[in-house]
Parts: structure tokens; C-alpha cells; sequence
């Protein structure tokens, strides 16, 4: 399979891929030998109109690199995390639902920040961190700047019973735990990017837009 890689910017999703999507007509073509992504992001955000965009070049992973060299880049990592009961764990966020991350720390490695953050945002005591999911990129600014941020995603098991305590100085409402079935309520009310996370664990029978070229 050709790579693939996505760039969020809210509900927009800018496609850096080696071939064209199978679903082309719903994407707007970028020209990827001037393309800049914080004058994309200046120009784009909160626009409405189109929210699926494409590259096309010959290396993606390269291409890749090179936008992360033009931009401030922020790491950060997280986690989904499943119960005893094979429930997923899931935070409320800022009007949507989303996965416990953060920042790495300086000094920090990308696995001990992961379960320091979910640590830290739910309350509870991680059991045991598996292999990564995945990485997401987002677009946004931060203290004026237009920054990327990558998150490394890693399974993680939970075998306690912790009340559950959302880490309200974070913006965050509310943690609950969500059975595979019973996650309509996030598909409905969450950020794109958690969607790939949840599409790469198998959590629901049709996957979002973007994931389907």
C-alpha cells in the first residue's frame, strides 16, 4: 500500500499522498512544490468550503519531513485505554470527545509521557502500555504561532477500579469508560484525528472520509 499521511487543521484534513485518492472529486488539489502550511493554515482555517485537500509527490514519508522542518513542531503522546471489562476509556474536552495526551516533557521518553498523561487526565493508574497505534498530525496555533503537533497513540491496559477524576485545570468535564459498541455518541462529537485512532483499533464498521481513499 502507498503511504499515506494526514495533517489536520480542525475539520480540514490535507492529504500528502503518492498517488491520487479514489474519491479525487472530493478533494482539492494542492500544489505541493510551493505548498506552506502555516500560510495554508492562515488562509484555510475556519473558511468554509472544502475540507478534504491532497499533495502529490513522489515520496510522501520525504515530503513529510519537510513540511515538519518549515514549522515549530510539538510532541506529544497518548493513549487508549482498555478496561478489564474490554471498555475504552474516553474524555470530554473542550465540547467533544477526545483521548486523554499531552506534551512530552523535556528528558521525557514518548511511552512514559503517554501514561503520565492519561495518568494525570483520568485519574486513574495505568496497568501496562502496548505496542503504538499510531502517530496523528494537527495544525493549530499556539501563543500566536502556527505550530504542528505529532501524537504517538500506544494501547494501554487498566486492571483496577479507580474512581474516575477528570483533570479539570485541563479543560476536561468529563472520563467515561465506552463498551465497542456503544461509541456513537464519539463518532458523532469528536476531533478527525481521534477518528484515525479509532479506525487503526478496529472501534467502528465504517470509517470517516478521509480514510477512505
Amino acid at each position: 500500500m502507498a503511504q499515506k499521511y494526514r495533517i489536520y487543521i480542525n475539520e480540514k484534513v490535507i492529504l500528502i499522498t503518492g498517488s491520487v485518492p479514489k474519491n479525487v472529486e472530493r478533494y482539492q488539489k494542492i500544489d505541493s512544490q510551493n505548498f506552506d502550511l502555516k500560510a495554508f493554515y492562515n488562509k484555510f482555517n475556519g473558511q468554509p468550503g472544502n475540507r478534504f485537500f491532497y499533495l502529490l509527490c513522489t515520496d510522501p514519508k520525504e515530503y513529510l519531513k519537510k513540511v515538519i522542518k518549515s514549522i515549530t513542531l510539538i510532541e506529544a503522546a497518548g493513549g487508549m485505554v482498555v478496561n478489564s471489562k474490554g471498555e475504552y476509556l474516553f474524555i470530554y474536552r473542550n465540547d467533544k470527545w477526545d483521548l486523554p495526551k499531552g506534551k512530552i516533557e523535556k528528558g521525557e521518553g514518548k511511552r512514559e509521557g503517554a501514561i503520565r498523561e492519561v495518568e494525570e487526565e483520568c485519574g486513574i493508574t495505568v496497568s501496562g502500555i502496548g505496542k503504538r497505534i499510531c502517530k496523528t498530525y494537527h495544525t493549530y496555533t499556539y501563543k500566536g504561532e502556527v505550530v504542528l503537533k505529532r501524537t504517538y497513540w500506544y494501547q494501554m491496559d487498566y486492571k483496577g477500579a479507580e474512581k474516575l477524576k477528570p483533570q479539570k485545570e485541563e479543560g476536561i468535564t468529563d472520563v467515561k469508560w465506552f463498551r465497542k459498541g456503544h461509541i456513537d455518541a464519539i463518532v458523532k462529537n469528536t476531533f478527525p484525528s481521534i477518528m484515525d485512532v479509532l479506525a487503526k483499533m478496529d472501534l467502528f464498521k465504517d470509517k470517516p472520509a478521509p480514510l477512505s481513499e
